[in-house]
């Protein structure tokens, strides 16, 4: 049976440097540290690329930079430039916002199947909680789970069991119809060559809005099974403040009309990327059409 080898973690950011700088840190705690990182910037102005720097010089991994000029929400693009710039046969897509647990990496790998995808998904922080981990330097991962409890109880939390460290043995996670439940892209697991096959994100959605589920769906038509990360790969996903939602009812109608005609490749996705220079730096291979 095939396990990921070395796994890229696609992080995502834009203009939150100290909620990116936990979850980096977070990362370097893993107790898995066979991956790499690399930092999906959509546009972020010079403090971003500062705080990405002194990663940088501490990171136990190797860790990438790659940004784009901020013309508005452009996160498929983003995260399609960093699947360009990684080397790993899997990628783990990770928001700038989202802290892992210790064992993130290494319940990731354990998931992983040819075949499958892993939806992760994210215990929700409080404002609260947020400010006070961001202001006072918490290790998130290293609380205990009566604090954590505690927290729980003050509604600091919206989780109970899972904040708690309790873990389901991978029995029962693959299902074989396409759900919209839990998709998230800021947990969410990949093979590579899976993406190629589908050509990425689509790079078409603009705005705010269901790019991820664009995306599993379209997985789920080209004959990838979606495997639920619930009780294994949870992430504290820090507060802030919604984005503007003005696509999302028309973006969610392309997704629903996708659906209904089995589509399965990106109109705008990583093959678009093949004559860039950041395709080239990288070596890599055209694309099957």
């Amino acid at each position: 049976m095939r396990h990921a080898q070395t796994i890229s973690v696609v992080i995502t950011t834009y203009n939150r440097p100290d909620a990116l700088e936990a979850v980096v840190r977070a990362c370097f705690m893993q107790n898995d540290k066979n991956f790499e990182i690399i930092i999906a910037d959509d546009g972020s102005t010079a403090n971003t690329r500062a705080c990405v720097e002194r990663l940088a010089a501490a990171s136990p991994v190797l860790l990438r930079h790659v940004w784009q000029p901020d013309v508005g929400f452009r996160a498929a693009m983003a995260r399609n430039r960093g699947i360009l710039a990684a080397t790993g046969d899997y990628i783990i897509f990770l928001d700038g916002d989202c802290i892992p647990q210790r064992d993130f990496i290494a319940r990731h790998r354990a998931l992983a199947r040819p075949g499958c995808l892993v939806s992760g998904s994210r215990i929700l922080m409080s404002e609260t909680l947020t400010r006070r981990v961001l202001d006072d330097g918490i290790d998130v991962a290293a609380t205990s789970p009566l604090t954590r409890l505690r927290w729980r109880l003050r509604g600091d939390l919206n989780k109970t069991l899972q904040p708690l460290g309790l873990r389901w043995p991978d029995l029962g996670r693959t299902s074989r119809k396409f759900s919209w439940r839990r998709i998230k892209s800021c947990n969410l697991a990949v093979w590579r060559g899976d993406l190629e096959r589908v050509n990425g994100f689509d790079e078409s959605f603009t705005g705010w809005g269901h790019e991820d589920s664009d995306l599993v769906v379209r997985l789920f038509h080209a004959g990838v099974m979606r495997k639920d990360g619930a009780f294994a790969t949870e992430v504290f996903h820090l507060w802030h403040r919604e984005a503007q939602r003005d696509q999302e009812t028309s973006n969610r109608k392309v997704v629903l009309e996708r659906a209904a005609n089995k589509v399965t490749q990106a109109t705008i996705g990583l093959r678009e990327h093949e004559n860039t220079a950041a395709w080239r730096a990288h070596g890599r291979r055209p694309l099957n059409k």
